[in-house]
């Protein structure tokens, strides 16, 4: 058994190194070998340039190969898994064409588990842990009207005046911003195609209440079976977002009114000119704010609600967005070789004892985390 892990760019080294550290058969593989040599040289012993064909050959049954690489690459490399009974692992969202591997998947046993980093990931342990307290309490009530709200960002801890600064591609999030919404408010489908024509405010229960700015972010609607919501509860809100500092979005005005429109070339250039003016400072901390929240209501009166809260910032460590995205990946992994995940394509696991698990891993990661009562 082997663990193939591709692509060692910035949110994958504490995740792949903490493997490596516990002395696990990792295979590195990276586009640019002497990248990857500069960041886990000192534990790898098995570095190789990066490419399909050469991945495709090296698998053998009962490997694991993980995808950090750019999305485009996460089919074709489960497509590669499928072929020689290797598990799949990656934090990216389940696109299409990843679900429909799921029956192949199945049929041969092969886990192929995405959606395992912070956001999609660790969102989805804190949001399957708040369901199941909310059901086994004795607030529970198919009756009550229900509210989910789940944001997540990655700003500076240090705040600059532009409000942000980049922990991944520019360019990609840039294009993130051209992406529509749909999402649940007041009981009924919003509906948005910029994502600053529905930027909100929200006061996080952190230590210290701190307000933030929010929008949707993609289609949350899917997540309501994924969180396993019954069918017959009275969902009111439900949002998955986006959070930034407040400011966001009076700073970046002329970037709104420009991305909408821009060619590639375009997003490119203002990436390019971006990164150069909002990078991070050596050593300068990031920060990373996560809030899951879930309310029952009954005739306006709040009958429970519950926030799974969690602050995390650059340290000795390094990076918050690095830690959170590559861990929750490395404890994937281990859960698949462990077989505690099942096969077919999935998503972050609801299995209770194994939400508790990683969650307790999790929480060694972050400077605070809490799951505060509001009600």
């Amino acid at each position: 058994m082997t663990i193939h892990w591709c692509g060692t760019g910035l949110s994958s080294i504490p995740g792949l190194r903490r493997l490596l550290e516990e002395g696990q058969p990792v295979v590195v593989w990276n586009r640019t070998p002497e990248k990857a040599r500069e960041a886990v040289g000192d534990l790898a012993k098995d570095i190789r340039p990066f490419s399909l064909e050469a991945l495709s050959e090296a698998l053998e049954p009962g490997d694991v190969a993980v995808s950090m690489l750019p999305g485009d690459w996460h089919v074709a490399i489960a497509e590669a898994c499928l072929a020689k009974g290797a598990h799949f692992v990656s934090s990216s969202y389940i696109s299409p064409e990843m679900r429909a591997l799921d029956a192949a998947a199945r049929d041969k046993g092969l886990s192929f588990v995405n959606e395992v980093g912070l956001d999609p990931g660790i969102d989805h342990l804190m949001a399957h842990k708040l369901v199941e307290e909310y059901r086994a309490s004795d607030a529970y009530d198919a009756g009550n009207e229900i509210s989910f709200l789940s944001y997540c960002g990655g700003v500076p801890k240090i705040a600059n005046a532009f409000r942000y600064k980049f922990s991944w591609a520019p360019a990609g999030v840039l294009k993130a911003l051209r992406s529509p919404s749909r999402s649940i408010r007041n009981f009924a489908e919003l509906n948005v195609s910029k994502p600053w024509d529905a930027i909100s405010t929200y006061t996080a229960p952190l230590p210290t209440a701190e307000d933030f700015e929010v929008y949707p972010n993609r289609d949350s609607l899917p997540f309501i079976e994924q969180y396993h919501f019954a069918p017959e509860w009275k969902v009111r809100d439900f949002v998955r977002g986006t959070l930034r500092l407040n400011g966001w979005a009076d700073a970046w005005s002329d970037i709104f009114a420009e991305v909408g429109t821009a060619s590639d070339a375009r997003i490119e250039e203002i990436a390019a000119k971006l990164l150069a003016e909002n990078a991070y400072e050596e050593d300068e901390p990031d920060r990373v704010i996560l809030c899951v929240s879930l309310k029952a209501e009954r005739d306006g009166e709040t009958k429970w609600h519950k926030t799974y809260v969690m602050d995390a910032w650059g340290d000795a460590r390094g990076t918050a967005m690095a830690r959170l995205v590559s861990v929750p990946v490395s404890l994937a992994i281990k859960s698949v070789l462990a077989r505690e995940i099942p096969a077919g394509v999935s998503a972050a696991p609801s299995d209770p004892k194994l939400v508790e698990a990683w969650l307790g891993e999790i929480d060694t990661l972050a400077q605070h985390m809490q799951i505060v009562d509001e009600a």
